[in-house]
């Protein structure tokens, strides 16, 4: 059973940091791409960051390039995205995926979903 858990959200003023954090269990963490998606109050879930197995590779939305980072450490199965310089318009809930595909991953149709965390960023 693959369970993906995000911490690290919380409230903020625009132009802070936070730092969220996702836990992977249940699955070969290493052989797989990972990623972040937020969806906003009566919007779209959309895409955020992705990164690829190895942590070689990494892929931004326009909308946070530049401010946000991702990362992974394998050896102890987490990912994380740094998130600086925010902006009201970042206020979301957070979701970590993960999926063997990395083009599925970026679809938003990854094999698996956290429950999410919340960001409000207050102006």
């Amino acid at each position: 059973q693959v369970q993906l858990v995000e911490s690290g959200g919380g409230l903020v003023q625009a132009g802070g940091s936070l730092r969220l954090s996702c836990a992977a269990s249940g699955r070969t963490f290493g052989s797989y791409a990972m990623g972040w998606f937020r969806q906003a109050p009566g919007k779209e879930r959309e895409f955020v960051a992705r990164i690829s197995w190895s942590g070689g590779t990494t892929d931004y939305a326009d909308s946070v390039e530049g401010r946000f980072t991702i990362s992974r450490d394998n050896a102890k199965n987490m990912i994380y995205l740094q998130m600086n310089s925010l902006k009201p318009e970042d206020t979301a809930v957070y979701y970590c995926t993960m999926d063997r595909n990395t083009i599925v991953l970026r679809q938003g149709r990854g094999a698996y979903w956290g429950k999410g965390t919340l960001v409000t960023v207050s102006s």
